[in-house]
């Protein structure tokens, strides 16, 4: 429900209230499309790819940079620039999920894989 499509660095729930926005940085982290990765690996539900699409277009829109993508100061802003810098983990995590999202006819068990903290698939050995 921000203006730009993408979510701040956090937000705070508040019970029986809407949620807050405190930070309203975006620092291109994984962190949400890994969940809707994880929760389309599980359910199937094509939702999470919907969703998925959405924040990519938005990261398109308004964190593309000449060279790449950067963070973004204010969520709320749609007329800003994005910083002139771009973590790994962008490379290494969101693209990665974001692409593995839109590709269901490749699932992934995730009784045999599981991903480390770059997001790199590793088969479970038991």
């Amino acid at each position: 429900r921000m203006e730009t499509g993408i979510a701040p660095e956090y937000i705070m729930f508040y019970q029986n209230k809407d949620f807050k926005t405190p930070a309203t940085h975006y620092l291109l982290r994984p962190e949400t499309v890994e969940s809707l990765f994880i929760l389309n690996q599980v359910t199937g539900h094509p939702i999470y790819r919907i969703w998925g699409k959405r924040i990519m277009d938005s990261i398109d829109k308004y964190c593309k940079t000449r060279y790449g993508y950067g963070a973004l100061k204010n969520v709320h802003k749609t007329q800003q620039q994005p910083d002139d810098s771009m973590e790994s983990f962008f490379l290494a995590e969101t693209l990665k999920y974001l692409f593995l999202l839109q590709d269901p006819d490749v699932p992934i068990d995730l009784n045999e894989w599981v991903f480390n903290t770059e997001a790199h698939p590793l088969r479970i050995f038991i």
